[in-house]
């Protein structure tokens, strides 16, 4: 059976807004565009679907206007729900503000994809296999954070999991924190994440940190820089990114967590899992609007045209 990546975290709706700057307290911006978009644990998923691998969403869907946006974005994609919807609770919003330079700014608020209970978790069959991913938004929320930490405490070890601890990671309760960390096959973070996990500011130190001890390894993503990559059995590199004039940002780094997951599967390479992630990442930066994940094929043409950079340590 191919392996399946099963998103563990919520889908929320995003309104996205351009605008020239983000206003300053108490003034107003003129928007140049919006749109209306699922967005939060769906970008993952679509990243991971373009790339090629079969998806399927554990996360909870409501009911109410927001969450008939998601349910429509991910019948689109083909995307399995793997839970019945939860009456009486709309999907969690997050108003977003991207500016001249790609910078987004954000204001966010969870609905029913931040409830998740045991029952819920009950319901899901674990198969060999498959890839889970979860983010710390999901262990910050009051109403998921519970159950999904005893999940996590009783999968420890008996399922592939990718941690993306989230801009939330400084706000995760220890108990919740320390149950992915150690759950976790893999971990997925920014910089600044990586530095607030590990104490360590330098992203090769921080990556070697995070994957001690772990059967899979670390990806500290860095933007345009790229990533760097540790496991036990590979000393921290840094693999450097695809070059691109960037419009928005929005998005990049789950395009990164979902390509990466989805070439790791296939290939079982995580240096080429890592290179194909930093290329869908950059290539989603280079078109404005939602669900701007590339195709695999995209991916590949770049892969095969670019020389292979050069890895440091």
């Amino acid at each position: 059976m191919n392996a399946r990546l099963v998103q563990m975290s919520g889908v929320i709706v995003d309104q996205i807004y351009w605008v020239d700057a983000v206003p300053l307290a108490g003034t107003e911006a003129i928007v140049r565009r919006s749109v209306i978009c699922a967005g939060g644990g769906y970008n993952a998923m679509i990243a991971a679907s373009r790339a090629g691998m079969a998806v399927s969403y554990a996360g909870t869907l409501g009911t109410g206007p927001f969450a008939e946006i998601a349910a429509a974005a991910l019948a689109a994609e083909g995307i399995e729900v793997l839970r019945p919807r939860l009456a009486g609770r709309d999907q969690g919003c997050c108003t977003c503000l991207i500016d001249r330079s790609g910078e987004r700014t954000f204001i966010a608020s969870s609905g029913a994809d931040g409830v998740v209970t045991a029952a819920d978790l009950a319901t899901l069959t674990v198969e060999p296999g498959n890839w889970y991913l979860l983010s710390g938004y999901a262990l910050g929320y009051r109403e998921s954070r519970a159950a999904l930490t005893d999940w996590l405490e009783a999968s420890a070890g008996q399922i592939q999991l990718v941690f993306d601890p989230s801009p939330l990671v400084g706000e995760i309760p220890e108990h919740s924190r320390t149950a992915a960390l150690k759950a976790a096959t893999w971990i997925s973070a920014n910089r600044a994440e990586a530095s607030a996990l590990t104490g360590h500011d330098a992203p090769d130190a921080a990556a070697t940190a995070l994957a001690r001890g772990r059967t899979g390894g670390a990806v500290v993503r860095d933007g345009a820089n790229g990533c760097f990559l540790a496991t036990t059995e590979i000393p921290a590199r840094h693999i450097p990114g695809h070059p691109v004039a960037a419009i928005d940002t929005n998005g990049a780094g789950d395009a990164h967590i979902g390509a990466f997951i989805a070439a790791l599967s296939e290939t079982g390479d995580p240096v080429h899992a890592a290179r194909f992630a930093n290329v869908a990442a950059a290539l989603s930066t280079t078109r404005e609007g939602p669900s701007t994940a590339p195709q695999k094929s995209d991916i590949l043409a770049v892969l095969r045209d670019a020389p292979e950079p050069a890895e440091t340590t």
